[in-house]
């Protein structure tokens, strides 16, 4: 099974930060597909209701949805990616055009965090991610900004090391936002929350920005 997925969906696709290896899992919600035809990539599978689109396109294996249903086709995505063991989720075209899918793209980076998976957003020039009970670290750079939010109740045990604003086991509140605009200072910072959900932003740097490890916190 695939380890690795690439899910494209019908929002702005801005390129590529890192393309996908042989074998990694490639999926397009609806018009996502076009953005698989922009990059040079033959999807794996299209999955979604197909009112971008129109039709299934021909010669590709595809899941017809109905319009009227829980799930957006981004989700219809993250699931399929999920249930052929997929362990890290890439998700180009998913945020910019409408600003309702954008949040509910943001709010499946949590979805996958809950299931212990990892989750990664591509905008034009940021990358995002959700932490639930976990810990990363970000590479050292001489300048760009980082930014915390929460996602659900209230995030507890937050530590920040590495930024120029500090925080060791504190608090952040859906309802204000402390974690804003945090700065790199030429050393790698780490990031943890022990309980509760965070949004992490960042912005997009050499080789794609994505974090030097992550693992989840021991029991």
């Amino acid at each position: 099974m695939a380890q690795t997925c690439f899910l494209f969906g019908a929002g702005p696709f801005y390129g590529l930060a890192a393309a996908p290896q042989p074998g990694d899992l490639i999926l397009a919600a609806d018009g996502g597909y076009r953005h698989c035809q922009a990059a040079g990539l033959r999807p794996d599978r299209v999955l979604g209701d197909f009112d971008s689109l129109g039709a299934p396109p021909e010669g590709v294996p595809a899941d017809p949805f109905p319009v009227e249903k829980d799930d957006t086709d981004t989700m219809l995505g993250l699931k399929h990616a999920l249930n052929q063991g997929c362990a890290v989720v890439h998700l180009y075209g998913c945020t910019g055009g409408r600003p309702d899918h954008t949040l509910a793209n943001l709010q499946a980076l949590g979805w996958l965090a809950q299931q212990g998976r990892a989750g990664y957003l591509y905008d034009e020039n940021y990358v995002f991610t959700a932490l639930c009970r976990e810990a990363l670290a970000l590479p050292a750079r001489e300048a760009g900004i980082f930014s915390l939010f929460c996602l659900g109740p209230e995030a507890r045990g937050v530590t920040i090391r590495g930024g120029q604003y500090p925080l060791d086991r504190g608090k952040l509140s859906p309802f204000f936002p402390l974690g804003v605009s945090n700065h790199f200072q030429g050393q790698p910072v780490e990031i943890q929350v022990e309980e509760g959900c965070l949004l992490l932003g960042w912005e997009l740097g050499p080789g794609g920005g994505l974090p030097l490890w992550r693992r989840p916190l021991l029991p």
